[in-house]
């Protein structure tokens, strides 16, 4: 298994560079992301013991990109972090992107639900939560940019979680799956 982590070291340095700085400013900086693209997609072409083919990272960049941007799009998730998600994919691949994308949910629903709890928020979380359930499912009456807005707006100021953290530890838990 180490073997296999060993080319992923400069994709979890980003990583957690870019995990740190979400959670200190709950931003994710261009130059950041755009390395990890970059460094995925050259790993892929020039590293003998890349994961991946140049093909597959890629295809991972792509689907990195359009899972979260559906989500960035609803107003749930910021630009960095669909590049976040974009650039791990360019070192993983479409197969381990799908699954650190769904692994991130979960990881990222259970923090939050012990951050909205401690901070005695559990109420709000599902006020909001169901607001854009309901808006979801009369998307095609409402329209996007109507969802957007809620999306927008039911997000508080301080959000309880910077998305680089869960999804530096799904990465994690599905890198050391392969």
């Amino acid at each position: 298994m180490t073997h296999r982590i060993i080319p992923l070291l400069p994709m979890l340095a980003l990583l957690i560079w870019a995990a740190a700085e979400d959670v200190r400013t709950r931003r994710i900086r261009n130059w950041l992301t755009i390395s990890l693209a970059a460094g995925g997609l050259l790993a892929s072409l020039v590293v003998p013991t890349a994961l991946v083919t140049p093909g597959q990272a890629g295809l991972g960049l792509l689907i990195g990109f359009v899972f979260p941007f559906i989500l960035f799009a609803l107003g749930a998730l910021g630009a960095g972090d669909v590049k976040l998600l974009a650039g791990i994919g360019a070192w993983v691949g479409p197969v381990a992107i799908v699954q650190i994308f769904l692994a991130e949910a979960i990881v990222g629903l259970l923090i939050v639900l012990v951050q909205c709890a401690w901070q005695g928020r559990l109420t709000a979380l599902f006020k909001n939560s169901a607001v854009l359930a309901i808006n979801l499912a009369h998307i095609n009456h409402l329209g996007v940019r109507h969802m957007s807005e809620t999306g927008r707006s039911c997000r508080s100021i301080d959000r309880p979680l910077p998305y680089a953290v869960p999804v530096l530890v799904a990465t994690l838990i599905v890198i050391t799956m392969f």
